[in-house]
């Protein structure tokens, strides 16, 4: 969103002002734009391409309430030119809102470029958050010089929303349908089916079978990001029965190390994030944003392997894993996720969300 933010004030020719972070959401983060990123590099860096503020000056010595307004989804340049600019030359400040996927996805290649250099340049985290997913990556690697990074996604937020079913019964449907609600445009949901179409995510269980029937050894290590797990360590268990050796931010730091960030849920995800880009290998258990950033970063700068599970073909896998030998298994996985195992070429220009596959800004050789 921010990134689009960037591009949209280009198209407009606008000053941008830092962008506001939603702090009313599900996480509830306090949290403002320089408290994650820094802001005097964000602001320092782009700006020959950009100018942004800080804050909202005041025109002819008063502050200007910003008109609210909200583009529609996939907006592209005409579009902004169209909708948005009458709006800004009329009322001189414009605030837009729910901003999430409001820029098209294929535009000209200098925008595509300016994403790339807002992306993976200009957004730095805050030194205390970098200095602390750094210090988490060198004692990971002090306990293997080779790890994965799992992106597990398996909060109740993520499993409300999905609508998805786990068989935890009764006291699962209520509690997952109390999250729910808080969506009011989301349908009534059909678990199976949506399970059979690979739109749920995977349990922790059916990610270590995945893994270890790609070949992944009982002994390699894996960082766990994630939020609160939905069913806490019964859930984890068998996922910590194929990979004993699982950490997580919590196990590799102390408490007083995590005290300036352990109650803002964006700088905790903030450190998953800076360690799952520092893996070997990274392995997402849904498609989402954080997921898609990610697979873009480790493309764009030098090619590390990404993983996402093809959970429409794994799942009729998982129900007749008792009717197969292990080797057969296996090799029906590994059949399931050919053009998922991120290879350099796998995703063809063009295809994807920019932000996960970011050709225009990526030498072909």
């Amino acid at each position: 969103q921010i990134i689009d933010a960037v591009v949209a004030a280009r198209i407009l020719n606008a000053t941008l002002v830092v962008p506001k972070l939603d702090q009313t959401s599900f996480w509830k983060d306090a949290s403002d734009f320089a408290e994650i990123f820094n802001a005097d590099w964000f602001i320092s860096f782009l700006s020959k391409d950009v100018r942004i503020v800080k804050e909202l000056p005041k025109i002819g010595g008063k502050l200007w309430a910003p008109h609210r307004m909200r583009v529609p989804r996939k907006c592209t340049q005409r579009c902004y030119l169209n909708r948005v600019l009458p709006a800004l030359v009329k009322k001189h400040v414009v605030r837009l809102t729910k901003f999430d996927y409001r820029l098209a996805n294929r535009l000209d290649s200098d925008l595509q470029k300016l994403r790339c250099r807002v992306n993976y340049h200009a957004l730095r985290f805050t030194d205390p958050i970098q200095e602390m997913g750094e210090k988490i990556i060198q004692r990971m690697r002090e306990r293997s010089t080779y790890f994965i990074a799992l992106h597990l996604r398996f909060e109740p937020d993520m499993l409300a929303f999905s609508g998805c079913y786990y068989g935890g019964g009764e006291k699962e449907k209520r509690e997952l349908g109390v999250i729910r609600k808080r969506w009011k445009t989301l349908h009534a949901s059909n678990p199976e089916k949506e399970r059979r179409h690979g739109r749920c995510p995977l349990t922790p269980e059916e990610v270590g079978l995945m893994l270890r029937a790609l070949g992944y050894r009982k002994n390699v290590h894996i960082y766990v990001a994630s939020g609160d797990i939905y069913g806490g360590a019964k859930t984890l268990a068998p996922l910590k029965a194929l990979f004993p050796n699982l950490h997580t931010k919590e196990t590799v730091t102390s408490k007083d190390e995590l005290a300036p960030f352990s109650k803002y849920s964006s700088r905790m995800a903030a450190l998953d994030f800076i360690v799952c880009d520092g893996s070997d290998a990274f392995v997402t258990n849904n498609n989402g944003n954080m997921a898609k950033i990610l697979a873009g970063r480790r493309r764009y700068l030098g090619h590390k392997r990404t993983i996402r599970p093809n959970a429409r073909k794994l799942y009729s896998l998982f129900l007749s894993r008792g009717n197969m030998s292990w080797d057969a298994f296996s090799s029906k996985v590994h059949m399931a996720q050919k053009g998922f195992m991120g290879e350099p070429k796998e995703l063809r220009p063009g295809r994807g969300e920019f932000h996960e596959n970011p050709t225009t800004c990526i030498c072909e050789n």
